[in-house]
């Protein structure tokens, strides 16, 4: 097959080892990112599979439109960035591994760092000592406080593990099943939302992105927040309500936000008015972005590609076009 990853900005998957999967194919990787649908169409005519790197590509109905090649489209995840039923109306399998045993360590070890950075004020004391100005502003330690993790899943568990180690008292909260389940494991579930973001000197939030999560984190929940907090999000920005994050900051509560995802990927413009504000640490969504975690990810892509090529796919997300 003619597989076309996308997005591999810097070239990694080729040096690891689940890239040997696709040694049997005919694969063309693009290490930079295209927004022109014709340039991309350009780019994938011949196509057969096309590889993706999460949501940094959108597949609209346009683009598979005129792509009269395209059988496959494998990626890991959630897909909010797919028109799933274009694929189906032009015949495209979705191949799309989206759950798993082992927790994603890539993400909930930069959620923790996030969260020490935002607590002792690592980039503003970096920046000050390489200024010639040494300290800047006084940190908060870690032990005795207490973090809030929205969300009872596999990254937000191991987040809890490190912050136990840190002797930080974890809480939790989020939907009524993961609340439950939270009080059948024997950890702190608060008795009201209300009282959760109150209660917290840190808020991770922890959250897939879909339809029924959008928005799910609203500006009430950041007023409910403590004076001097943190509110951390490694996990997707359509999970906070548009605008009350920045309108958030801007009003004291919380004091600073940590995030590594954002509206608009990739955020080129240094003077947008969340990225720049004074109070927020930010990275470029590079939670998943670790050597380690690209081989366990890809190897289950190209594992998804080739299980088509011996016409027995997995992980369909429309199987009526294999079954049609």
């Amino acid at each position: 097959m003619k597989i076309h990853i996308l997005d591999d900005w810097f070239n990694t998957l080729s040096g690891l080892p689940c890239f040997a999967k696709l040694d049997r194919h005919d694969v063309t990787v693009w290490t930079d990112h295209v927004e022109d649908i014709d340039q991309l169409v350009d780019r994938l005519y011949d196509a057969d599979g096309v590889v993706l790197f999460r949501e940094r590509t959108k597949v609209t109905r346009d683009l598979v439109a005129r792509l009269p090649n395209l059988k496959l489209v494998s990626q890991r995840g959630v897909y909010p960035h797919i028109d799933v039923q274009a694929c189906t109306d032009h015949g495209v399998l979705v191949c799309s591994k989206t759950s798993g045993e082992a927790p994603a360590h890539a993400a909930a070890e930069l959620t923790f760092a996030l969260i020490m950075s935002a607590m002792r004020q690592l980039p503003q004391q970096m920046a000050s000592v390489k200024a010639g100005t040494w300290q800047v502003g006084v940190g908060k330690t870690l032990h005795g406080r207490t973090l809030g993790l929205y969300g009872y899943g596999r990254i937000a568990k191991a987040v809890a593990g490190y912050a136990k180690a840190f002797g930080l008292n974890v809480i939790w909260w989020g939907s009524e099943d993961g609340r439950n389940k939270a009080v059948a494991a024997g950890e702190t579930v608060p008795a009201s939302r209300e009282e959760f973001f109150g209660s917290c000197d840190v808020v991770s939030v922890h959250v897939r992105m879909l339809p029924q999560t959008k928005g799910i984190i609203t500006a009430a929940d950041f007023a409910s927040m403590r004076n001097g907090s943190v509110f951390v999000n490694t996990s997707r920005a359509g999970l906070i309500e548009a605008g009350a994050l920045l309108d958030a900051l801007n009003r004291g509560k919380p004091n600073y936000a940590a995030i590594d995802v954002f509206d608009v990927e990739p955020l080129l413009d240094p003077t947008d008015p969340l990225l720049s504000h004074p109070n927020l640490i930010a990275t470029p969504h590079i939670g998943f972005v670790t050597e380690d975690e690209f081989d366990f990810q890809f190897s289950d892509i190209f594992d998804q590609v080739n299980a088509f090529a011996d016409e027995a796919p997995i992980h369909m997300i429309n199987p009526e076009v294999w079954t049609a």
